[in-house]
């Protein structure tokens, strides 16, 4: 339960970070950032490990990093197929 709690904290500021950084913070709510931050998470630790990184072990600034960068990838992604419809 209190890893549970910790995704959501953690997935809500690394969405909200990745939202203000891709300028889309005004277009999604509290609800949207938690789901940005923690798909964006699982995205940045694929990441890490195709560069050798082991971010996910544990919280360091190594893995917030890789989370908050596969945040930004994955709403780079829906604004590009969002547009595009």
């Amino acid at each position: 339960m209190v890893a549970l709690l910790i995704w959501i904290i953690f997935g809500a500021l690394v969405g909200w970070i990745a939202s203000m950084l891709m300028g889309t913070n005004r277009q999604q709510g509290a609800l949207a950032n938690i789901v940005v931050g923690v798909v964006g998470s699982i995205v940045g630790g694929y990441i890490a490990r195709l560069f050798g990184v082991h971010a996910d072990v544990g919280f360091s600034l190594v893995s917030f990093a890789f989370a908050i960068l596969g945040a930004m990838l994955l709403l780079g992604v829906v604004r590009l197929f969002s547009r595009q419809a």
